[in-house]
């Protein structure tokens, strides 16, 4: 099998689905526990550390690994927290206030997080890529006679700022010469207000991800756009696994642990799809057949192809760099780095040593 595995991402960095968490799914069951799951690997007793992790709902290995206890399972004597998180923005004040240790966030707020001034003296290192997203976050339009995106001039496009879809929606606009301080006016929605201001015509489009992309679609919106073009325009966005620095030195040995089993997560998807789709939907609140028909559209990378140089192991950082560049442009950070401190931010330790 290719190791390279697409699935659809049902969230970027930025959405909530609180309201449906506590659903349960046809299976029947709610919720597994530690001491229901095996380790797939020799458990490490000798692991007692503390981890503090922010999660989001996002279809992905983290909710699998989350779903079955994995962590729990592998490191008995440690203490595991997890911490739900609305955006990659919450992520980046949690760590401010010392709040957690790990936590999952967009692309763009690991940027942010990574350039200087710091944002709350935060000092993260991205060390996982939860996922490479493709046509999982999308641009839709309610007109359906509006097939390009220059047809949007003078009308109000939805995206949650600060996220991947608001940057991948940035540089679609300016690629097309659409100024969008003065083209288009871009409103700062939540992914699950934008339903009602869609069906109230308070929103010409939006850049977003499933569910809020389904629900927009199913209501007749179209297409025109996702972050799968802004990739191959060369403005790559992905779902980043990241954790304070200080955290990860003093706990190697967790982070080796903890990258090989979303490694494991990430080959449970792609071989064993329907378990992994229970997970998934056991967390989310959804059917599973719904989660598993979100696993297109976004690319899983394992450990080995994390560690080389197209992504943790070298590329990931200038793609960071040129983030960073056109955030810059946009007014969304102050200061660019050089290319070696966006390195110092990218670690391919544990993938690297989760792969050996």
């Amino acid at each position: 099998m290719n190791p390279t595995l697409k699935r659809v991402l049902a969230g970027a960095a930025a959405v909530s689905l609180a309201g449906v968490l506590s659903s349960c799914v046809e299976s029947g069951r709610e919720s597994t526990t530690a001491a229901d799951s095996d380790c797939p690997f020799e458990p490490d007793e000798s692991i007692e550390t503390t981890a503090r992790i922010a999660w989001q709902p996002i279809p992905n290995g983290d909710l699998v690994v989350k779903d079955l206890g994995l962590l729990e399972a592998c490191m008995p004597n440690a203490k595991i927290e997890w911490v739900q998180a609305a955006s990659g923005g919450d992520v980046v004040e949690y760590y401010g206030g010392g709040d957690v240790d790990l936590g999952l966030m967009g692309s763009s707020p690991a940027t942010i997080a990574s350039s200087e001034p710091k944002v709350r003296d935060v000092d993260l290192a991205v060390v996982w890529i939860h996922d490479v997203i493709g046509d999982a976050e999308s641009l839709v339009v309610k007109d359906e006679n509006v097939t390009e995106i220059s047809q949007l001039k003078g009308g109000k496009i939805a995206v949650p700022f600060s996220s991947t879809a608001h940057y991948s929606l940035l540089q679609a606009l300016i690629e097309e010469g659409i100024d969008p301080n003065k083209d288009v006016k871009i409103i700062n929605l939540a992914p699950e207000k934008m339903p009602g201001a869609w069906q109230g015509d308070q929103i010409d489009a939006a850049w977003v991800w499933d569910p809020t992309q389904s629900q927009l679609l199913d209501d007749g919106g179209t297409r025109i756009l996702s972050s799968e073009d802004t990739a191959e325009a060369g403005r790559p966005t992905f779902d980043l696994g990241t954790v304070d620095r200080t955290f990860a030195a003093e706990n190697e040995e967790f982070m080796t642990m903890w990258a090989k089993l979303q490694d494991h997560a990430v080959k449970m998807i792609a071989d064993d799809p329907d378990a992994a789709a229970e997970s998934v939907a056991v967390v989310l609140g959804i059917e599973p057949d719904a989660a598993r028909a979100q696993f297109e559209g976004l690319t899983y990378l394992t450990a080995e192809e994390q560690a080389g140089q197209d992504y943790l192991g070298g590329k990931l950082a200038e793609d960071m760099l040129t983030t960073a560049k056109f955030l810059l442009d946009q007014g969304g950070i102050t200061k660019v780095g050089t290319p070696e401190e966006y390195a110092e931010h990218v670690d391919a330790g544990p993938a690297r040593r989760a792969s050996e």
